[in-house]
């Protein structure tokens, strides 16, 4: 099984991305738990909302995992949950980098925000995009600490394309 995780900041494509992979490749995906939450919360997220919205991805990225698709592709993974934390509220559980570092993924698609408009939707908080690039790099910074796989993946919408689709391609012939 090849796990590939779309990183990065907000209205980057991860969720448009992840789709294109998941259809073009097949295996499972796995979306945003953060966004299920909201939608099911109906207010902001609070610190105190954190660990259950770590835990609910968590727990969708273990059953498709239990499921041994040849290619999970992962909308998101806990570097988001974490960074959005500290984003937010100044921290993030401890936990959360045993949690990212317990587990394997074979590659992340880090998404640059820039060459992309940013889109509101009612969730995203991010329009400036001095804050979607100090996100990316923080993303970055944290990916190569921990010495993970990554192409970062940049330009316009079809370009972000055939970038992902040939890193997976990629994976999936190594």
């Amino acid at each position: 099984m090849k796990v590939v995780v779309l990183a990065g900041p907000e209205s980057s494509g991860k969720s448009w991305l992840a789709a294109q992979l998941h259809a073009h490749f097949g295996g499972l995906m796995v979306g945003e738990y953060v966004r299920y939450f909201i939608d099911h919360q109906q207010r902001d997220t609070t610190w105190a909302d954190i660990p259950a919205i770590a835990r609910g991805q968590l727990a969708w990225e273990d059953a498709a995992r239990a499921e041994q698709p040849n290619l999970l592709v992962l909308d998101t993974h806990l570097l988001t949950n974490k960074l959005w934390s500290q984003t937010l509220f100044g921290d993030s559980p401890a936990w959360l980098d045993d949690e990212l570092l317990a587990r394997h993924y074979d590659l992340h698609l880090l998404l640059s925000p820039e060459d992309v408009e940013w889109t509101a939707d009612g969730q995203r908080c991010q329009p400036q995009l001095a804050d979607r690039r100090a996100f990316f790099q923080r993303s970055l910074e944290w990916i190569e600490q921990h010495h993970k796989p990554v192409v970062v993946i940049r330009g316009n919408w079809e370009e972000r394309r055939a970038q992902a689709f040939e890193a997976v391609r990629q994976q999936l012939n190594a």
